[in-house]
């Protein structure tokens, strides 16, 4: 059987990458004034400016479930079957639109990962290993969504503006963080995000102390695939971040940009480091 695996642009995979793993993608359109553009038509650079410029954040919109269906007949044109990821179903609708459409269909399966970024990302890839080695889809399925509760994507982020413009953040925490020059920890939990440690100081230290203190409670870390994933960062962010896994010996790192969807929600100077959480699997 011909598997392809699948996700939405939420996956914040670089071309590269979605080559290597052959990774097909859906994109969510982002609302600028009163422009539209797939995301991936628009870098999180020029989004950041033109807030800046107009005080105006963007919107995302959701894939409903007739570009579901138009995308799902095109893959089943090529493939056998479809296992495909979206963003976390307690953060977007697009989740249950495609599982609405998938229940009208053959050998299409979709997993709500739970999570978002590159923590999408490694399940799929996961998938793909899987599929490479010639399981059955129904198998590989199964598998996968046992994996979902124990992938750790969190990051910090220097402020909490967008996050709170967006509705995703009270006024209370938005104030405070600002006023105490909080730099605070967002954590996927149960597929809902949620403010976890806070940090201080300038964001090269932040970023070490995070990745210390992650690496530390969420020790049981698969190493073969490890994601420092960001939206926008310094030189010493990113070398901080790659050298904490490194240290703890994950096998591959991926430093990766988070696309315009992600960004969107999240705003500038904002890293994670992603990974699965449960010691490795077959």
């Amino acid at each position: 059987m011909k598997i392809v695996i699948s996700a939405e642009s939420t996956v914040d995979l670089p071309k590269d990458l979605l080559k290597k793993y052959d990774i097909h993608t859906i994109p969510y359109t982002i609302i600028m004034g009163n422009k539209e553009y797939f995301d991936g038509e628009i870098l999180p650079e020029e989004i950041f400016k033109q807030v800046d410029e107009t005080k105006v954040l963007p919107k995302t919109s959701a894939i409903n479930e007739h570009q579901y269906e138009e995308y799902f007949e095109k893959l089943k044109k090529e493939y056998d079957a479809v296992i495909h990821f979206c963003l976390s179903g307690e953060i977007t609708s697009s989740c249950k639109n495609a599982q609405n459409v998938a229940e009208k269909m053959e050998n299409v399966y979709v997993v709500d990962s739970k999570s978002l970024s590159t923590g999408i990302a490694l399940l799929a890839i996961y998938a793909r290993t899987l599929a490479d080695k010639g399981e059955k889809v129904e198998e590989i399925f199964k598998k996968v969504q046992s994996r979902v509760p124990f992938v750790q994507a969190s990051f910090v982020l220097k402020k909490l503006e967008y996050l709170y413009k967006g509705g995703r953040c009270s006024a209370l925490s938005y104030f405070g963080a600002n006023l105490l020059h909080i730099r605070p920890q967002i954590i996927l939990k149960d597929g809902k995000m949620g403010p976890y440690k806070k940090y201080r100081g300038n964001m090269d230290k932040v970023v070490k102390d995070y990745c210390k203190d992650t690496l530390e409670e969420f020790n049981n870390p698969d190493l073969l695939v490890g994601f420092v994933t960001y939206t926008t960062a310094s030189e010493k962010m990113l070398e901080e971040a790659k050298k904490s896994l490194q240290e703890r010996g994950f096998k591959t790192i991926y430093c990766t940009k988070a696309g315009a969807t992600i960004s969107s929600h999240c705003g500038e100077n904002t890293l994670g480091i992603l990974y699965i959480n449960d010691g490795g699997k077959e």
